[in-house]
């Protein structure tokens, strides 16, 4: 269910155009649906944003928790809610970009059905290693997987996640070869990496750092564009010579589709303010987050983020085999 550019982009003249704030919007509290469950990045990227919006748009922001389906339960009930403003979805990879491309029967469309209100963040992954692994570098691990083909186990948080889908991009860039072992989520997988069941691991740096910092596991290199200032001993993947190589959990939010424009430009602002504030910021980049730029917290911006992350996601799910089932 590829996301047609000129579909999409066109979600967002109005909301551009609008004014900031809503007349009488909103009079009552509006429901923020996490389609996930409880305590994941997702989960705790919500937690932090939601009172931040609450402040500027002086009423709550309740977070509600609609797990299932790789994210699909909580994007179903958010697009068939009432397109009044009350309820958002916070859009991540999976019920946005991964799961069109391997769901069949999703109950939604991700462009009819939603309107990009802004980004707020991404989570970039990160290669790591056991900490017995012999490479020390990047290029020694793409090197040493070369030389033992198929031998490398790196774990996921599950097929078709995005650590799965970056695990297949780098086998394509670099021929390392390494060997998918997927896991039901990236804290199930990191205990398998720290006792020396699994070889390496692809993962959001959130999971990764905290067994980095120990010297249990070592991260080699991270999908981001510049270093993190949370790990600037972490070299990027680009450095090590894999040229474009990009892969991270993003967050941001959207409406259902046919909600009033002024009030997606009063969302807008008030996420904007949200990703503004000293301390929301300060304890996303401890997560080890990076911030979306201003362009790319606009609904305009949001939209093009959006297309290019799918295309992105459609290439390496075509690269796993994946199909919609």
């Amino acid at each position: 269910m590829p996301i047609a550019r000129r579909s999409l982009l066109a979600l967002t003249p109005t909301l551009l155009a609008a004014p900031a704030l809503a007349a009488g919007y909103p009079e009552r509290a509006l429901r923020l649906v996490v389609p996930y469950a409880p305590g994941g990045n997702s989960d705790t990227v919500a937690r932090l944003i939601a009172p931040r919006m609450a402040g500027t748009l002086g009423q709550p922001v309740v977070v509600e928790n609609r797990a299932g389906a790789g994210g699909s339960v909580g994007a179903r009930a958010a697009a068939q809610a009432k397109p009044d403003g009350y309820t958002l979805m916070l859009g991540s990879n999976g019920p946005i970009t991964v799961n069109p491309q391997v769901q069949a029967s999703l109950g939604y469309d991700p462009l009819r059905d939603f309107a990009p209100i802004g980004l707020a963040c991404r989570t970039p992954q990160v290669l790591a290693v056991h900490k017995a692994f012999p490479a020390r570098t990047l290029a020694g691990f793409v090197a040493h997987g070369r030389e033992n083909p198929g031998r490398i186990t790196v774990g996921s948080s599950g097929t078709a996640s995005i650590s799965h889908l970056a695990i297949e991009m780098f086998n394509a860039a670099t021929g390392a070869g390494m060997q998918h072992v997927p896991y039901g989520s990236g804290g199930a997988m990191a205990p398998d990496l720290v006792a020396g069941n699994i070889m390496a691991c692809v993962t959001e740096i959130s999971t990764a750092l905290p067994f980095h910092r120990e010297g249990a596991i070592r991260i080699l290199g991270i999908a981001s564009a510049a270093r993190l200032p949370v790990a600037p001993e972490v070299p990027t993947v680009e450095e090590a010579g894999v040229a474009g190589y990009r892969a991270a959990a993003f967050i941001g939010l959207m409406l259902p589709g046919g909600a009033p424009a002024e009030v997606g430009a009063a969302l807008a602002a008030a996420l904007a303010a949200a990703v503004a504030d000293p301390a929301t910021r300060q304890r996303l980049q401890e997560m080890g987050s990076e911030m979306a730029d201003p362009a790319e917290a606009t609904p305009a911006g949001f939209a093009a983020f959006l297309l290019a992350e799918t295309a992105w996601t459609r290439a390496a799910a075509e690269r796993a085999g994946l199909r919609p089932a």
